[in-house]
């Protein structure tokens, strides 16, 4: 009987492992400019601080995990805050990344709404390659 329970029991269990999906990381890590506004998206409209801070730089993850909640990360190091916004990078088309080697500037535009007022804000974010993934590795001051 017990032969049986586990021939059962080990593919259900194999079936269940393969079924979970990670909702705590971005995938997209390939792109500077997706991994920017993964990292927004994470922080501002999904309201997730640990998916944000899975696309940060050791030391960045840190200082965003210190904040602990998304309101505290967004007021803090960012001085925005939105009750939904959209976020896009810059595609001007111009000059849409000053990218090197390893390392990218990304400047990235909201649009978006805090108790009924409209809010247009930009921020500019110095990501770097680490073993072929981006991640965001500072805050770049306001350009404006």
């Amino acid at each position: 009987m017990r032969q049986y329970l586990a021939i059962l029991l080990i593919p259900l269990l194999l079936l269940l492992s393969a079924c979970g999906n990670n909702e705590d990381e971005i995938s997209e890590i390939e792109n500077p400019e997706k991994v920017a506004v993964a990292f927004f998206e994470a922080l501002y409209n999904e309201k997730n601080a640990k998916k944000a801070a899975s696309v940060c730089s050791p030391r960045l993850a840190r200082i965003v995990m210190h904040y602990k909640s998304p309101s505290a990360i967004a007021r803090h190091l960012f001085n925005m805050s939105y009750d939904n916004v959209e976020i896009r990078p810059d595609d001007s088309g111009v000059k849409v990344r000053e990218q090197f080697k390893d390392a990218a500037v990304i400047t990235v535009y909201f649009d978006g709404y805090y108790q009924n007022d409209r809010i247009k804000e930009v921020k500019r974010l110095s990501l770097v390659q680490i073993n072929d993934k981006w991640v965001i590795d500072k805050i770049l001051k306001d350009p404006f």
